[in-house]
């Protein structure tokens, strides 16, 4: 598809960019169909897509996402295995001492209030919830450290209850599409869950957080290499260059270890290394 004002791809598959003089403002109907188009094809290219934090179950889950603030996945997946060997359950963890608690973490930063906020999930677990992470986002957000995008990770990926989860990344990309202007991340989610059939939510967020961590990076994103670079109405900000682009891409896009020390079965990459350990060679 060739769309005025936007990249076209040509028969070698590189991308050029095509502006004409004037554009028509896009209605909303275009937007919509564009939006869904794009998640279609995303769909196509990480078939894989998943959330990139181990956990084995809802505890963990929400135990990762809470200290992925301000860290990377990786980061904190090489941090929980001994994390979750010390304190497997909430009973456990809501007994820790806060300084042990504050050692095993540290190396996903800001320790102390992550130790603070882990320590008052898990005692609300163990008084309020018997023990068992709440499966509505109602009760969720009660917890010591738990928002709406925690609550929506845990939510869409250890219970299946569909869910937009607007970070740094998916909300610079939706922006960066055209799909809303909105900077606030509750304002976010209301008007991309607006533009999606509910049951894509989920899926939607995995993929769209993966092309923003591969190819469509914040700084400079790889036009050049981009599948859906003819949709994109940012093309151009990024290196165009198609050779210069593959350079840039990241994880297995890139020929590297994923965020994951254990992935999917199906994804196509290398394991990430434990704390410490040597990264495999691609």
């Amino acid at each position: 598809m060739k769309t005025p004002g936007r990249a076209a791809a040509t028969p070698q598959g590189k991308v050029s960019a095509k502006k004409p003089k004037s554009a028509k403002p896009e209605s909303r109907l275009a937007m919509v169909r564009r939006a869904r188009r794009i998640n279609r094809e995303l769909a196509e290219i990480y078939p894989y897509a998943h959330p990139e934090l181990d956990f084995r179950n809802p505890f963990e889950l929400l135990v990762a996402t809470v200290l992925s603030a301000q860290t990377t996945d990786l980061r904190v997946n090489q941090t929980t295995p001994a994390l979750f060997a010390a304190y497997p359950t909430p009973e456990d963890m809501a007994a820790a001492a806060p300084e042990d608690l504050e050692e095993l973490i540290r190396p996903t930063g800001f320790f102390r209030a992550k130790s603070r906020s882990l320590l008052g999930l898990s005692q609300a677990l163990r008084d309020n919830f018997g023990g068992e992470v709440p499966g509505r986002i109602e009760d969720l957000v009660t917890l010591p450290g738990v928002g709406r995008k925690t609550a929506n990770v845990v939510l869409g990926n250890a219970f299946g209850v569909p869910g937009i989860t607007v970070d740094t990344h998916f909300g610079r990309l939706v922006r960066r599409w055209k799909l809303t202007e909105q900077e606030d991340p509750e304002k976010v989610e209301a008007e991309i869950c607006a533009i999606f059939p509910k049951s894509e939510w989920t899926m939607l967020s995995h993929r769209v957080v993966f092309h923003g961590r591969r190819i469509c990076h914040s700084r400079k994103p790889a036009c050049g290499a981009c599948p859906i670079a003819p949709l994109c109405p940012a093309y151009g900000e990024g290196e165009t260059d198609p050779e210069k682009a593959k350079k840039l891409l990241k994880y297995e896009k890139g020929g590297q270890p994923g965020q994951r020390l254990t992935p999917p079965p199906d994804y196509p990459g290398l394991p990430a290394p434990p704390l410490g350990g040597a990264v495999a060679a691609p």
